[in-house]
C-alpha cells in the first residue's frame, strides 16, 4: 500500500438547468459544480484585476454554462466569447425578467385591490374576473391566499347590495351597510 501519495479522482456532476423560476438556486449550484471542476474563475477571477483567463479554463467553464441552459437562452448568447460574459448577460436576464415580472405582480395587485363589482355587472361576471386577475398573478409566483380572494368578494357582494334603494325587501342589507 502506498503511502504519501495524493490520489486523484474525477469528479461527474449533472449540471443543473436553468429555468424561469430557478435562477437563484442556479447560480448557487452552478457556482459549486464549476469550483468542483477548478473552472470558476472562468467566470470570477481571483484577482478582480485580472483581464486574461486561461483559455482552456474558459472554455470548459463556458461548455458547462451551456450544459445548464435551456436553448433559447443558449441563442440569446451567441455573440458572448467568454464564460464570464455569458455569466453576465444571464444575470442581466434574468435579473431583468424578474423585475418585470414584480412590476406586474404589482400592477395586478393594486388592479385586484380596486376591483368593485359594477352596478350593471352580475355575480358571476365579477367573479370570473377576479378569479381571472387572481390566476395571473399566481401565474406569476405569488402567492394570494383563498381567504382574502373570498373576503374581496363579499366586500364587493356587500358594496353591491347597499346600493339597493331601501325597501321593506331589502331594509336589513341596507341597515348592515
Amino acid at each position: 500500500m502506498e503511502t504519501g501519495k495524493a490520489k486523484e479522482s474525477t469528479i461527474s456532476l449533472s449540471y443543473p438547468m436553468l429555468t424561469c423560476a430557478n435562477y437563484i438556486v442556479w447560480v448557487m449550484k452552478m457556482k459549486v459544480y464549476m469550483q468542483a471542476h477548478e473552472v470558476w474563475e472562468g467566470v470570477s477571477p481571483k484577482d478582480p484585476k485580472t483581464t486574461e483567463v486561461d483559455d482552456k479554463i474558459d472554455k470548459i467553464a463556458l461548455a458547462a454554462i451551456y450544459q445548464g441552459i435551456p436553448e433559447d437562452v443558449l441563442l440569446s448568447l451567441a455573440d458572448k466569447g467568454t464564460a464570464k460574459e455569458a455569466w453576465e448577460a444571464i444575470k442581466v436576464l434574468r435579473q431583468g425578467a424578474e423585475t418585470v415580472k414584480t412590476a406586474k405582480v404589482q400592477t395586478l395587485k393594486e388592479e385586484f385591490e380596486s376591483m368593485t363589482m359594477k352596478d350593471n355587472e352580475t355575480f358571476d361576471d365579477f367573479s370570473m374576473k377576479l378569479n381571472g386577475l387572481v390566476a395571473n398573478i399566481r401565474a406569476l409566483g405569488e402567492e394570494i391566499a383563498e381567504s382574502y380572494v373570498v373576503k374581496k368578494i363579499v366586500r364587493a357582494l356587500l358594496q353591491s347590495f347597499c346600493k339597493l334603494p331601501l325597501s321593506s325587501n331589502n331594509l336589513e342589507i341596507s341597515i348592515l351597510c
